[in-house]
């Protein structure tokens, strides 16, 4: 799963890297949690690029209340299409989840290790999401939520956990955006791992496991950086 990411880069490096035409400025987060707002990108009715801070745990319109959303923070790619909570945002409401890097616990005979994940060229990635919106009773302004689509762990990666949250390459991002794209068999197809040997681990510090903590010494590894 995909339970806490950090997302810190500049502005400017995020307009560049992901294409974007409007939206809010993003401060940053070094340890984001479920139930956060967290920065997202997705088409307009233009197909233009734009950010948007999404509730993290996806809450789908028919529920009855906000709460199930702090359950539905990761959708599996293998049932994505078919999960009634789901397929309704899979065919038509896709979106990118922006990030720095993610956190992954190592079970070891000491306790569990937290390890953060990210591109071993420095720089942001994006995950595959999805969103909804919800209205509680009369609400007027809907509430937009996300969740993080996860698949079986890379390689190199899965010695730490066996699961993965899908990494979309540059390439594939309109196609993932496009609104009028529900070709389920092609968006299926994409949601493979990610190559590890792009990425790399740093133990960090057990500080990340307290939400309260969000500081950039959370993405700092504790021992040399591990190959």
């Amino acid at each position: 799963m995909c339970g806490r990411f950090a997302f810190y880069s500049p502005h400017e490096a995020m307009v560049r890297l992901f294409g974007l035409t409007g939206g809010p400025e993003v401060e940053p987060h070094y340890n984001i949690a479920p139930t956060q707002f967290v920065p997202t990108v997705r088409h307009d009715e233009t197909a233009a690029r734009r950010l948007a801070l999404l509730y993290w745990g996806l809450v789908p319109s028919w529920a009855k209340e906000k709460s199930i959303g702090a359950r539905m923070i990761n959708a599996r790619a293998e049932t994505v299409s078919e999960k009634p909570s789901y397929r309704s945002a899979f065919r038509r409401r896709r979106c990118l989840v922006l990030a720095d890097g993610y956190y992954e616990w190592q079970a070891q005979p000491q306790g569990k290790q937290p390890h953060f994940i990210g591109m071993r060229s420095g720089e942001p990635f994006a995950m595959a999401g999805l969103w909804e919106a919800w209205r509680e009773g009369d609400g007027i302004e809907p509430l937009e939520s996300c969740a993080i689509i996860t698949t079986d762990a890379s390689v190199e990666l899965a010695h730490i956990h066996n699961r993965m949250p899908v990494i979309l390459a540059p390439e594939q991002y309109d196609f993932w955006l496009d609104r009028h794209n529900e070709d389920v068999a092609a968006l299926t197809r994409l949601l493979q791992p990610f190559p590890g040997r792009a990425m790399q681990a740093m133990p960090v510090s057990k500080r990340v496991n307290s939400a309260r903590n969000d500081d950039a010494e959370l993405v700092k590894s504790t021992v040399t950086r591990m190959e």
